[in-house]
């Protein structure tokens, strides 16, 4: 369940970095997306997280769940900020639409 957690933290960073104009500019290269897409890919990213908190505090309970729900955030940001970002930006959408449903399979698994 927390592999879960991890790849939905993951998504949900990439969904608010595309809600940024400078990260919509350094994705596509050229007019970032108008104030409405940003807009959603902020939501989307904020639900994600949301999602994230609540499967760490169901499977650890509210005594670890948001200390652990923390330590995934740090998992899931770290490859985004050192790796991807400056030099792999064409694998991070890919990335943040096939890691969760890989984190699905774990966790039914």
């Amino acid at each position: 369940m927390m592999l879960l957690a991890v790849t939905l933290s993951f998504a949900a960073f990439t969904a608010l970095s595309l809600a940024m104009e400078k990260h919509q500019l350094d994705l596509h290269g050229k007019a970032a997306a108008s104030a409405g897409v940003r807009t959603r890919w902020r939501v989307l990213g904020w639900a994600l997280l949301c999602v994230s908190f609540a499967l760490s505090v169901i499977d650890h309970g509210w005594a670890a769940g948001p200390v652990l729900w923390l330590g995934t955030l740090t998992i899931a940001g770290l490859p985004i900020a050192f790796g991807l970002y400056p030099w792999r930006q064409r694998w991070l959408k890919p990335l943040a639409c096939g890691l969760p449903f890989i984190g699905l399979v774990a966790a039914v698994v």
